[in-house]
């Protein structure tokens, strides 16, 4: 005769292991349209142009989608109305900041980092169209509060 212990931990992972977390799926449904509008654009076209593909594919899977999204700083008691913009926010989740450049530099990285911290979201992606193969253009960001 044999027993199974399993505690909740367990049950829960056995009941939802081809589940994945809301984000994730969120973020591949993201990466799947910026392949698709990168396969069938290619790169070179302005910033704005991918931008606007992104969002309008998105919306067209049924996502909520904010562009151009302000992003307040907030310093002690001050918060300031800057000007500074986040390109996209899917699902009010996840950031995503599309580019048209020659690198990532570390200096983009950063600017995503304080979106996220100043919007209080965790995820975030930028996307630069401007590579021959897309899959070296994504950099995933994650903000650890």
């Amino acid at each position: 005769m044999y027993f199974v212990f399993l505690n909740v931990f367990s049950i829960f992972y056995l009941s939802n292991r081809c589940a994945m977390p809301p984000q994730e799926e969120i973020i591949k449904a993201i990466l799947d349209e910026a392949f698709y509008i990168h396969k069938s654009i290619g790169p070179g076209m302005l910033e704005n142009v991918y931008k606007t593909c992104l969002a309008y594919r998105l919306r067209q899977k049924g996502l909520y989608v904010e562009t151009e999204k302000p992003v307040a700083v907030v310093f002690e008691e001050i918060k300031m109305e800057c000007g500074y913009r986040a390109d996209i926010v899917v699902e009010k989740s996840v950031v995503i900041e599309t580019k048209n450049i020659d690198a990532i530099a570390p200096l983009h990285v950063a600017q995503l980092l304080t979106y996220l911290r100043f919007l209080n979201m965790r995820f975030g992606l930028i996307l630069n169209f401007n590579s021959v193969l897309l899959k070296d253009g994504i950099k995933r960001v994650i903000n650890g509060f």
